[in-house]
C-alpha cells in the first residue's frame, strides 16, 4: 500500500469531482497522537472518498482500520487498541453558515472545507475524537511500586499515629 501521509488536497474539489485518496499512513505522522503512545510506530490502513451526501451537500467519507499502541491508564503498561472508523465529515465552505441540523444529528461531522487539507492531520484530528477518554485494558491490575507490602505508604497513616 502507498503512503499518503504527505498528501494535501483540495477538500471542495476532491467531493465535487469524487475523487478518493487511499493508502496507509504512518503513526508516527501524527504528532498529537504520537503523545499518547509509548513507542508510535505502526501504521493505519486509510481511504478518503468525496461526493455529495443524500442532501446534495459536500461531503468526505473516510474509513481507516488498524491497531493504535496506547497506555493503558490503569497499569500503565502498553495496550493494543484496534481501530476501526468510519466518518462522514460535511463540508462547510468558508463564509457559509455552520448547519444547525449538525447538533441533531449524528451522522456527520462539519468541517471548514479547505483549499490545503493534510490528509495527515484530518486522520489525526478524527482519531483523537474516537479516543476513549482513559483507555484501559479490559483487565489489569494496578501498578507494583515498591514498599514493604508492596503498597506505597498511605499519607494519612501519620494521622492515625499521631492521635
Amino acid at each position: 500500500m502507498r503512503q499518503i501521509g504527505g498528501v494535501v488536497f483540495d477538500s471542495l474539489a476532491l467531493a465535487r469531482d469524487n475523487g478518493e485518496v487511499s493508502g496507509s499512513l504512518a503513526v508516527a505522522q501524527m504528532p498529537r497522537l504520537a503523545e499518547y503512545a509509548p513507542a508510535p510506530g505502526g501504521e493505519l490502513n486509510c481511504s478518503l472518498r468525496g461526493g455529495r451526501g443524500e442532501d446534495g451537500r459536500l461531503c468526505l467519507w473516510l474509513t481507516l482500520s488498524g491497531q493504535l499502541r496506547l497506555t493503558c491508564q490503569r497499569c500503565l503498561q502498553a495496550l493494543e487498541l484496534p481501530l476501526q472508523l468510519e466518518s462522514r465529515l460535511l463540508l462547510v465552505p468558508a463564509g457559509a453558515a455552520w448547519p444547525d441540523e449538525e447538533l441533531v444529528d449524528d451522522s456527520a461531522d462539519a468541517i471548514a472545507a479547505s483549499a490545503e487539507q493534510s490528509l495527515a492531520s484530518l486522520v489525526e484530528e478524527e482519531i483523537l475524537l474516537a479516543l476513549p477518554l482513559a483507555p484501559r485494558h479490559e483487565s489489569c491490575a494496578l501498578p507494583v511500586v515498591d514498599g514493604a507490602d508492596g503498597r506505597p505508604p498511605s499519607p494519612f497513616a501519620a494521622l492515625v499515629r499521631g492521635k
